[in-house]
């Protein structure tokens, strides 16, 4: 299916491994020119250099929770490309692992900053750009958990309630200028992180990472019917379909990557 986004410049953020590299890969593949952001710049470059094989691909080292290098961002983008159509908020972390009363201000303040405000930063900067071509599309990556929200890990789970929120009145405000805002909500996707708590807990277990897996799903994950964890490409799929003309229509959706581990219909 042709998407009808080749040449259309993107930037995707926390694209250094994951599911934010999987849709750097995935743009690159329908055409799009490509710039990577992440903080770290060694697994950023190998990055760029892996999307770089199957299309165009730059890096730009950036922390999105400082404003300055997010604009430093967009800056390169402009000078390199003299446009930008396509924003992808995949900056994200969970930060510690830790029930409501174990958590700080502090960490509830980062949680926020990097989940919430690193996607209002970037599309702060990339706005009037989109403005000024009278096209563009904004995908946030929120969970599952702003929908469903875990008795653990407060924080990040009203972080990611208030991206989707974010995403809906984005998407009233400028769905009229042609630019389209919407949400994808992964759930349980085997990323690298995720990949390494499994590792972690099938050591204390003492059993393999399968079985840890499995141990995962039945105990925290219940309702996802095809019975796996997702991978990070399936969700890069519906991040491509959501910025391409094919999606011309879909305004201010969350669209919910999750293998019906979502149990309610809103």
């Amino acid at each position: 299916m042709d998407l009808g986004i080749k040449d259309k410049v993107a930037i995707v953020s926390g694209a250094s491994k994951g599911i934010g590299k999987a849709i750097a890969l995935e743009l690159a593949r329908e055409g799009c020119k490509v710039t990577l952001c992440a903080r770290g710049q060694e697994d950023l470059q190998d990055a760029a250099s892996e999307v770089g094989e199957v299309g165009y691909a730059s890096a730009v080292p950036t922390d999105v929770t400082k404003a300055e290098e997010v604009e430093k961002l967009v800056g390169e983008t402009i000078d390199r490309h003299e446009g930008i159509d396509i924003l992808v908020n995949n900056a994200g972390g969970v930060g510690r692992p830790a029930t409501f009363e174990e958590l700080s201000d502090e960490e509830w303040f980062e949680a926020l900053d990097l989940n919430l405000l690193s996607a209002v930063r970037l599309t702060r900067a990339v706005l009037p750009y989109m403005r000024q071509r009278g096209w563009g599309r904004i995908i946030n990556v929120a969970s599952e958990s702003g929908i469903q929200p875990d008795p653990f890990m407060p924080h990040y789970n009203a972080s990611k309630a208030a991206l989707i929120n974010f995403t809906k009145s984005l998407s009233k405000a400028y769905g009229p200028e042609g630019i389209l805002v919407n949400v994808v909500s992964p759930a349980f996707v085997m990323t690298p992180l995720v990949e390494g708590m499994l590792v972690d807990e099938a050591e204390k277990r003492g059993t393999s990472a399968e079985e840890a897996e499995a141990a995962f799903l039945e105990e925290n994950r219940p309702n996802i019917v095809v019975g796996r964890a997702g991978t990070s490409e399936e969700t890069a799929a519906v991040v491509a379909f959501l910025a391409s003309e094919r999606a011309s229509f879909v305004a201010g959706a969350n669209y919910r990557v999750d293998g019906g581990s979502v149990a309610s219909i809103s």
